[in-house]
């Protein structure tokens, strides 16, 4: 089982990157997804989730509005779309796959981790 994340680099604040995580090595359609992020000195934080079943988005309130996680099951792939970027989204972003069908926010629910692509915003 592999997830792996791309789509992070260096922008500046305002601009936009798409995140992509690409999974193989077994068929998740039926798994939520989601995407995390952690930055130099804190705890990885939930970002973005999409549910397995309806596809239901759900999100943390500092990214509401902004990023938009999304999902091609034909392709294996996730993304996110992240516009208006601030410097306090600066983080490695982590792509994951979760045990239930059903959305959730808990990290520790989530089995299979991505290496994570780095995102950097300047101001």
């Amino acid at each position: 089982v592999q997830l792996q994340a791309s789509g992070g680099g260096l922008v500046q604040a305002g601009g936009s990157l798409r995140l992509s995580c690409l999974t193989s090595g077994r068929t998740w359609t039926r798994h939520s997804m989601g995407w995390f992020r952690q930055a130099p000195g804190k705890e990885r934080e939930f970002v973005a989730g999409i549910s397995g079943d309806d596809g239901a988005t759900f999100y943390d309130d500092s990214v509401k509005g902004r990023f938009t996680i999304s999902r091609v099951k034909a392709k294996n792939t996730m993304y996110l779309e992240m516009n208006s970027l601030e410097p306090e989204d600066t983080a490695i972003y982590y792509c994951a796959v979760s045990r239930w069908i059903s959305g959730t926010l808990n990290p520790e629910e989530y089995d299979y981790w991505g290496q994570g692509t780095k995102v950097t915003v300047s101001s």
